[in-house]
């Protein structure tokens, strides 16, 4: 994590969520933390304090001052021994890229520019990531080019984006030959939003394990559901000739299982197969995309200055 954030770290505010040691930097998370009040933001942790205290009075805290300064200790409490991550996992198409999240935001007119403006850009953001499966972008009426408010309009089952408001509707101002359905109410989406979402959970995490299982497994007669088919994709993936980049339908499922399975992975020595390989190329992708971020930010910066100073 230090080596990829590394190019990065000017861009980053670090967060400390545990006391760190000022003599060893360890992060203190059981047992006792030694303060001095004299000092501003100086903590040791129990190893470091029983080795200053073998030592000469003037080789203690502080080091570079005649005085001597106490310490007191402080019981760490409240810290959880338990720390995995039981959230469901949430995925949504938007936030997969840059560019994905960059548009969903362009669309809707999302902005970070003030507080206000941002406050409202993060609680759209947070609803289209619980909500995967709600529009993504503002209907517009096809007649009097209105914006429809959800459950308020009448959509085409047949054309790809011929939406009509109530008014109009009502009002028989709709000259379409096909037939009109109308928009599902908010209670109605919702809990079909729900429901999909969680079966999309179980889903993905079915398909996972049975990824990492089919990786292990060693047997010729697995009782495991469906470990035979996945077992055939990787045969299938080693002796293709036409790979997913030629059209192969059973590449390409392959290919997509295993970019999941990188993308959530965190075991170093993962035994699926081109999981390092897909975490190192995902890895030279974020950091191909940082780069340009911040040279886009640098020009930007640096047109600005130029404008300053020639006025």
């Amino acid at each position: 994590l230090g080596e990829t954030i590394y190019p990065m770290k000017e861009d980053f505010i670090m967060v400390h969520l545990q006391y760190s040691c000022s003599h060893c930097c360890i992060l203190m998370s059981s047992g006792k933390r030694w303060v001095c009040h004299q000092c501003r933001s100086f903590y040791i942790c129990d190893k470091c304090y029983s080795a200053e205290q073998q030592l000469d009075d003037r080789e203690r805290h502080p080091s570079n001052s005649r005085d001597t300064h106490k310490l007191h200790p402080v019981d760490i409490v409240g810290v959880p021994e338990e720390t995995k991550d039981r959230d469901d996992i949430l995925e949504s198409e938007f936030f997969d890229t840059r560019q994905a999240f960059l548009s969903l935001c362009q669309g809707n007119h999302y902005q970070y520019d003030t507080l206000r403006r941002a406050k409202h850009s993060s609680m759209m953001v947070l609803y289209h990531l619980h909500n995967p499966t709600a529009p993504a972008f503002v209907t517009t009426c096809n007649v009097c080019s209105h914006d429809i408010e959800t459950g308020q309009g009448w959509r085409c089952e047949i054309c790809p984006d011929f939406d009509v408001c109530n008014g109009c509707y009502q009002k028989g101002a709709v000259n379409h030959p096909h037939k009109l359905t109308n928009h599902p109410s908010v209670a109605d989406r919702d809990a079909q939003n729900k429901e999909a979402r969680q079966m999309r959970v179980q889903q993905l995490r079915k398909m996972l394990d049975l990824l990492v299982h089919a990786s292990t497994c060693r047997s010729g007669s697995c009782q495991y559901p469906n470990c035979r088919k996945v077992k055939g994709l990787f045969r299938h993936g080693m002796q293709c000739k036409t790979r997913a980049s030629g059209g192969c339908a059973l590449c390409k499922k392959m290919w997509y299982m295993l970019q999941l399975h990188a993308r959530a992975c965190r075991d170093s020595g993962c035994s699926v197969p081109r999981c390092r390989d897909l975490k190192e190329h995902l890895r030279r992708l974020q950091q191909q995309s940082d780069s340009r971020r911040r040279a886009a930010v640098n020009e930007m910066m640096r047109q600005r200055a130029a404008e300053v100073a020639t006025t």
